[in-house]
């Protein structure tokens, strides 16, 4: 009977001690909660502001179609084979585009990368943005990227009838419908 007696002692001393931490780790959460609201919004992904047009720019599609600055693209999407959230945004991207109905020929995709300039490692998504997106590969700093200004990744950009920049973010689905 004493031991079953320390048995329970010692049970009910441990659920306390584990009581107390849990206490110091809700709190330890609704400080890091509190810092991490004060920190605000991510940075922009393009240091074009709305109303601005993206510079010029020439380069070649992953099917070898010249393409010359942003006319009539509605949307931009620059993916990073560097950056680890990119693969995640493939999927969303092309429902964007897809509910909305956009055109393969208004859709620009463009896959930046080190590496080789044909292309060699810089193509992990050219195969699922194919029918969806016009694609062309760069290396960091690209031309593409560089009328974009382009800072972070992924990238999305909504331009309107204009060419002129309306939205932009890292997730396709924060992006609001096409203005017209």
């Amino acid at each position: 009977m004493p031991v079953l007696v320390a048995a329970v002692a010692l049970t009910v001393a441990l659920c306390l001690v584990n009581l107390l931490l849990m206490f110091g780790v809700v709190r330890r959460l609704r400080e890091h909660g509190r810092l991490l609201s004060e920190l605000g919004t991510l940075p922009e992904v393009t240091d074009l502001i709305p109303g601005e047009a993206p510079g010029t720019f020439t380069a070649v599609s992953a099917t070898g179609k010249q393409l010359r600055n942003a006319t009539g693209v509605q949307v931009a999407a620059f993916f990073s084979t560097q950056c680890s959230v990119c693969p995640e945004r493939v999927e969303p991207f092309i429902n964007y585009v897809s509910r909305r109905g956009i055109g393969q020929d208004r859709v620009l995709a463009v896959i930046v990368g080190n590496g080789n300039p044909d292309g060699g490692d810089l193509t992990p998504y050219a195969d699922q943005l194919a029918g969806i997106a016009t694609v062309c590969t760069e290396h960091d700093d690209g031309g593409v990227s560089t009328a974009f200004k382009v800072t972070a990744f992924p990238a999305f950009c909504l331009l309107d009838d204009d060419g002129l920049l309306t939205a932009s973010g890292y997730d396709p689905a924060t992006l609001p419908a096409l203005v017209a």
